[in-house]
Parts: structure tokens; C-alpha cells; sequence
């Protein structure tokens, strides 16, 4: 994308802050891609900590880019800053200035940004905002995204050696011929379905992923009347670099570009073509999530506001309060046919809960910022959305009721000023209720795992209540709950006092005692057994001293993103 020169003296001011902007998007759009491109040289030097540094300071780039031009605009507009018709012409010239690009909806998203920012905008206001409710903004992209093609011509092992032969590092693999030799094998297994001799090509962007600790090749593989996904998972470990899985089924290939997972860092010359390239081979992801899950979380927001209000306009349901136990933090509301989850925070917070609004809302912050490690939903932040109060049931106005402070009543409208935005998950607490007894082993077993796996990217829970816990459609339990949520290296973790000590019975606000957590969870007796009998550590005072002491040491556990069973 080319620099646009600022408009002369001579133009119209609603040209020159059409341009304006238009060099402010591509001013954030370059410093993004200049933190991005850094994932490379952080994988080839295993500078872990500096990487995750990165990946915080990328996503503060777009509110500070917005910031300054927002500044600018100020200057350029002087008076009429905001004056509607003028940001009408503002538009225009805008549009104008943009109309060849592949990623017009990314430089779109940044307008709507400053607009709101400047208007306070409740709801939308087509005059002064781009607004797409009708079509898929993806739709228009015919430009294929860049990728390189290999041919089946020999075998499976000389196709996946001209792979890493072509992918350049700084360093050597160890073996490259093993790796490709466990790349070609996993693929024939994988696909063994399709035949003796599946695969005639494989194709691949030319842009590698990297997230945490591994950098991944993705693109499809073809046999003779069908494709599948493929993803290559490289990894640099004390070992050196090697190939570690290969991912070939769409479920698993869904699961590494999940919404409980990390953003990727990939530096893609245009998104939007990516985004259709990626859609293909996973029909069923929600388009906002792929733009999330490869960092443009801004244009995930958007495109998911586009997908639920033209749901909201095409049918009929009305806002139901969401399965499960009363939140005492937060008011929880959906529609029954919509995969998303609406919250609130509430006014006030009865007892126990001993936390301010602000810290609630730094909670969620910290997540959006932190290693999630597979285990903690993405929750997107909304602010001014308005509804037809007619659209909520008697029982969720009721609930809002209590969320003064982010609720106006318009009369035939309701605006929410700060709301956040989930996946809907199956409650673990309900799921265990209904599930067969090997179904609630399983998901009783992986939340003892999701609680190590939290506790290994310096996450504790807080409130391990079952409530607090979901179910994804792949049976993987998720952690939803943030307003107590903390650093394990905040905590101390203590025996359970002798209460005939005195000395010992003061509880200090920071106190876990992990010993108790089985008896308070309401499990069944086969269920405890089935909890202790994979996951008794996890319920020791040495355990969670030994996973602080590591973290708090540097030490980044090993979280696989795929199954064990696709390692090599």
C-alpha cells in the first residue's frame, strides 16, 4: 500500500482529512506489519519473552494510531470537527481514495473508529459511518493470496523436503529429511481415507504463522476429486528446529485458529485475501473470527456487529437470559439460535465478591493482552450499542435493571454503553448434569487440565466453581469468568491452617488453599474419584509452589495447541 501525500492547502478540508486518514491507516497498517515481521527473527533466536512483549505492544498500536490522527483531524477540520456534512464529504473522498484496495474493510473499520470516537455514536449512523449490514464485504475479493503450489510428482517425502527446503531461517533444521519423512507419513495416515496414493499437490501461503513457540505452514492438500486443510507445526526448541505435528482434519485445524487461543503473528501483505483463503477450508468459522485469530481483532468486532445486527434484522428471537447460575458480576443474556453470549457488568456486587467496576474491567484487559493458552474465551468489548427494547424478554430487562451505569432506557430503545461480547459455551455445571457418566469423567478430567494449563501461563482462576466453566462444541473445557482472575505469581498458596493455632487461622486476600477446591465443586463421589485419580497434583500446595516458582523463574511450560496424538 503507498503513502498517500497530504492533500494541498489548496484542497477542501474534507479532502485533506480524507486523506488524513487515509495516511493514518496506512502509517498504523506499517508499524503493525513492522512488530509482525519481528516474529521471524524472535523464532529463529528462541526470544520467547521479547515475542510475547511484542505481541502486547502490536495490539496497542491501532488505539494509539487512532489517537493521533484523531489529533490531526482536529486541527484540519478546526470548527467543523463535527459537523455531520462535513464528515458526509469526509466519507465520500474517503471511499473514493480507497475504492482499488483489497483491504477497503480494514480502512473502513479505522474511519468508523474516528467517527464514533468524535460523535459518541449510540447505535450506527450510515451518514457519517461505512455500513454493510446487507453483503459479505469479503465477497468482492477475487484476488487470490499468495501461495506456492507442490506437485505429487515422486513421493510424499521429496514434496515435503522442497517445503522446508523453501522455507528460509537463520537456522538449519536438525534433520531435514526426517522431517520430512514424519510430515509425509502423517499425511498419508491422515488422509488414508482417500486412498493408497491420496495427495497430487499440495498448495501453501507464502506467509508463515508464528504464535508462542512455533511457526506454522498453512494451506490445503489435494487428491484427486477432494482437499483438506493442512497445517505444519515447526518448532525451535534446546533440541534446534525440527517439525513437531501435522494437522490435516478440519476440527484440529479449526481448534489452532480457535477463539481461545492467541493471536497469530503473520505478516500478510493483504489480509482480506487471507481471510478467503482461510474461509474455504473452514466453512463454518465465523468470518470475525478469522480476522481476530490473525490479529485484526478491530476488523473482528466489526465484522462480528455486521454478522449479529443482520441476524437481529432476519429473524425474530427475542434476548433470553444465557443457561446457567445468576452471575453476580455480571448480567448474561443471548438469543437461543445465536452462538454469542451478551455481559453486563452490574452496579453493585453482593458478598463475597469484594471488586470495584474498574478492576473487573482490567480483568478483561489482562486477558485480551495475556498468553490464553486454549483455556480462556476471547471476549470482545462493545461500546454504545443500541437495540429495540422490544427485542428483550421481561426477565433480561429486569436483570439490566441492575446495570444502571452501562444501561439507557430510550423508550422504544435500549443503549448499552460497555458491554462484552463471547462465544456461547455450555455451562461445565449443566453439561455434567446431563452428560453420561464417561462423558462427565472426560469433562470433570480436561478441568483439571484447563486449571494446569492456566496455572502454566501464570493464570489462577479464582472462582473454580463449575459455573464458571464451559464446554466448546469439541468437549474442551474453557474458562469464562474473568472478575477474579489473577496472576499465580500474586498468589500464595498455603496447607489449610491448623484452626487450633491461632497463629495460623488469619486468611490474608490473596490466600489459596488448593486443598479445598474438590470439596466445594459439588461432585459426585465417582466423579472426585475420577478428578483425583488424573489430576491429584493439581489439588497439592506443592504442586502450584512448583508451577509459581517456574513461571516466576522465566520458565514457559509446554501448552501444545494441537492433540497429543498429532505430535511427531
Amino acid at each position: 500500500m503507498t503513502l498517500i501525500e497530504p492533500a494541498s492547502s489548496f484542497d477542501s478540508p474534507a479532502l485533506t482529512a480524507a486523506t488524513r486518514i487515509r495516511a493514518g491507516f496506512t502509517e498504523f497498517n506499517r508499524r503493525y506489519r513492522e512488530v509482525t515481521q519481528r516474529a521471524k527473527r524472535h523464532f529463529e533466536q528462541k526470544t520467547w519473552t521479547a515475542a510475547r512483549s511484542d505481541a502486547v505492544e502490536r495490539i496497542g498500536i491501532y488505539d494509539a494510531s487512532i489517537d493521533v490522527t484523531q489529533q490531526a483531524l482536529r486541527e484540519i477540520l478546526s470548527t467543523n470537527t463535527l459537523d455531520k456534512n462535513t464528515w458526509a464529504a469526509v466519507k465520500g473522498h474517503f471511499s473514493a481514495l480507497i475504492a482499488g484496495d483489497v483491504d477497503q474493510e480494514l480502512n473502513k473499520t479505522f474511519f468508523n473508529t474516528l467517527t464514533r470516537r468524535f460523535f459518541k455514536t449510540r447505535g450506527v449512523d450510515s451518514g457519517v459511518e461505512f455500513i454493510a449490514l446487507d453483503i459479505e464485504p469479503t465477497d468482492r475479493i477475487t484476488r487470490p493470496v499468495a501461495r506456492l503450489t507442490y506437485s505429487a510428482s515422486s513421493s510424499l517425502r521429496a514434496l515435503f523436503r522442497n517445503v522446508l527446503d523453501d522455507v528460509a531461517f537463520s537456522v538449519n533444521y536438525i534433520d531435514p529429511d526426517r522431517c520430512a519423512t514424519r510430515i509425509a507419513s502423517a499425511v498419508q495416515s491422515q488422509l488414508q481415507a482417500w486412498g493408497e496414493h491420496p495427495v497430487r499437490a499440495v498448495e501453501l501461503l507464502t506467509t508463515i504463522f508464528y504464535r508462542e513457540r512455533r511457526a506454522y505452514l498453512v494451506g490445503r492438500v489435494f487428491g484427486e476429486t477432494q482437499f483438506a486443510p493442512i497445517a505444519i507445526a515447526l518448532k525451535h526448541d534446546e533440541q534446534g528446529l525440527r517439525s513437531d505435528a501435522v494437522m490435516t482434519d478440519r476440527d484440529d485445524f479449526a481448534a489452532l485458529f480457535g477463539y481461545t487461543r492467541s493471536y497469530f503473528m503473520a505478516d500478510l501483505e493483504t489480509v482480506g485475501d487471507a481471510v478467503v483463503f482461510l474461509r474455504a477450508l473452514l466453512p463454518r468459522k465465523p468470518i470475525d473470527e478469522l480476522y481476530t485469530v490473525l490479529g485484526r481483532s478491530k476488523q473482528g468486532k466489526t465484522e462480528r456487529y455486521r454478522h449479529f445486527f443482520r441476524h437481529l434484522e432476519t429473524h425474530d428471537e427475542r434476548f433470553v437470559l444465557a443457561d446457567g447460575e445468576r452471575g453476580m458480576v455480571m448480567a448474561v443474556f443471548t438469543m437461543p439460535g445465536y452462538p454469542l453470549v451478551f455481559k453486563v457488568i452490574r452496579d453493585k456486587f453482593a458478598p463475597p465478591k469484594n471488586i470495584s467496576r474498574q478492576e473487573v474491567i482490567d480483568k478483561y484487559q489482562m486477558v485480551f493482552k495475556h498468553d490464553r493458552a486454549g483455556r480462556l474465551v476471547d471476549a470482545q468489548e462493545f461500546r454504545y450499542l443500541r437495540f429495540p427494547k422490544a427485542r428483550f424478554s421481561p426477565a433480561v430487562l429486569a436483570e439490566l435493571a441492575s446495570c444502571s451505569e452501562s444501561v439507557i432506557d430510550e423508550g422504544n430503545f435500549i443503549t448499552i454503553t460497555h458491554l462484552y461480547v463471547e462465544r456461547k459455551l455450555v455451562p461445565l455445571n449443566l453439561y455434567i448434569k446431563n452428560a453420561s457418566p464417561e462423558q462427565a469423567q472426560a469433562a470433570i478430567s480436561d478441568y483439571a487440565q484447563a486449571l494446569a494449563d492456566l496455572a502454566y501461563s501464570n493464570i489462577f482462576a479464582g472462582d473454580l466453581l463449575l459455573k464458571n466453566f464451559g464446554l466448546t462444541k469439541g468437549g474442551r473445557v474453557i474458562f469464562y469468568d474473568y472478575d477474579e482472575l489473577c496472576l499465580v505469581t500474586e498468589c500464595r498458596f498455603r496447607e489449610l491452617p491448623d484452626y487450633e493455632d491461632e497463629r495460623e487461622v488469619y486468611v490474608a486476600p490473596n490466600d489459596i488453599f488448593p486443598e479445598e477446591f474438590p470439596r466445594f465443586l459439588g461432585l459426585t463421589p465417582a466423579l472426585r474419584s475420577a478428578l483425583m485419580a488424573t489430576h491429584a497434583d493439581v489439588f497439592t500446595v506443592r504442586w502450584w509452589l512448583d508451577v509459581q516458582a517456574r513461571v516466576a523463574a522465566g520458565e514457559r511450560v509446554e501448552i501444545p495447541p494441537y492433540a497429543q496424538r498429532l505430535r511427531f
